[in-house]
């Protein structure tokens, strides 16, 4: 990996700023930051599994279309519902102090504003 000093930085940090605008980096970095820890959060998850300890399934013979109750299907709907209720904190989050100046985060632009207005 190359070493970069003080002016390759600078450069690069120029770039960002041009390409993505000084208003809309602190939005950035926010939603970098929320998927670094939703991510993390995830991984944790993942860990946390014991893949060597899954229960062998039944054979579908005299049982059919019923579904076994083991542990791993409570743990699944336990988590499923964990990210239901996630996913609709972050939602209410989102949708929080609306008022209609901006749109996912982001500053509307004057004429837009109008035209959404009218």
């Amino acid at each position: 990996m190359p070493n970069l000093g003080a002016g390759e930085w600078l450069i690069i940090l120029l770039v960002i700023v041009v390409l993505f605008g000084s208003a809309k980096l602190p939005t950035l970095a926010r939603s970098l930051g929320k998927s670094m820890r939703i991510l993390k959060a995830e991984t944790k998850g993942l860990h946390g599994d014991d893949d060597d300890q899954q229960p062998e399934q039944p054979a579908q013979g005299s049982q059919g279309s019923q579904k076994a109750e083991t542990p791993q299907n409570k743990e699944l709907q336990d988590r499923a519902a964990r990210l239901r209720a996630e996913a609709a904190r972050l939602d209410q989050e989102a949708t929080k102090g609306d008022d209609g100046t901006t749109l996912n985060g982001v500053p509307l632009s004057d004429a837009e504003r109008a035209r959404r207005t009218n």
